[in-house]
């Protein structure tokens, strides 16, 4: 620094200038690509945990029944039951294999998910689960879904289940069949139409009875010839 002249001393101003420009430029570019990095590794860990959870979810949904998957394919299915749909109960196989094609789509998905989004450990059970299925074998979903589980906590900052704490078995969601909403809308249309009808006939009645009167209203007299 020199300051024994103005010019000097403005040459150093400007030069003191110049170099806290450089600085505060530089520490805002850094801070915005730590940044811009930061916001982008939220939104793939968002993304990530949104993901797993909704795998865990229809991987470990159910507590009772049936808890593993069925692997057969629709076509499979409908040649099972082929033979047995006139008869009440082959109806009621029918509906069930239905639901049992919906969960095994459903896992087949949340497999794919896992796969692409997992850990090693979670890619490692979510394959052999996918290759037991399809090679036609029924898979159990519980052990993946433990892993899942630990992995999600751990990932929100959340302690550990207790070891003491018995956990039962987990399967897979069972999936609400669609004729229990078509008969829920049917029976609605029902109601519906009763009322519809009840109206309609509380009309036609009161037109039987002949046109209403009309107080305070007087015919005109006939024409005089």
């Amino acid at each position: 620094m020199d300051f024994t002249s103005w010019q000097a001393a403005l040459t150093t101003m400007i030069g003191l200038a110049i170099f806290t420009l450089l600085g505060v430029g530089i520490r805002i570019l850094v801070m915005q690509t730590v940044q811009q990095r930061r916001e982008r590794m939220n939104r793939q860990i968002n993304e990530r945990l949104k993901t797993l959870i909704a795998a865990y979810r229809t991987l470990g949904g159910s507590f009772t029944g049936e808890l593993t998957v069925d692997p057969r394919h629709l076509r499979e299915l409908r040649t099972a039951g082929q033979a047995q749909m006139e008869s009440p109960e082959g109806q009621a196989g029918a509906g069930a294999s239905d639901r049992s094609r919906r969960i095994r789509d459903a896992v087949e998905a949340a497999l794919a998910d896992i796969i692409l989004l997992g850990t090693e450990e979670h890619c490692r059970l979510a394959s052999q689960a996918a290759a037991d299925m399809a090679a036609g074998r029924p898979i159990h979903t519980a052990e993946l879904v433990v892993s899942l589980r630990n992995f999600i906590r751990d990932a929100l900052d959340l302690e550990p289940i207790p070891a003491a704490l018995s956990v039962p078995l987990q399967g897979p969601t069972r999936s609400q069949g669609a004729g229990g909403g078509r008969a829920r809308a049917g029976a609605q249309g029902d109601r519906t139409g009763g009322q519809g009808g009840g109206r309609g006939g509380n009309a036609a009645g009161m037109g039987g009875g002949g046109p209403m009167p009309v107080f305070g209203r007087r015919d005109p007299d006939p024409p005089a010839f």
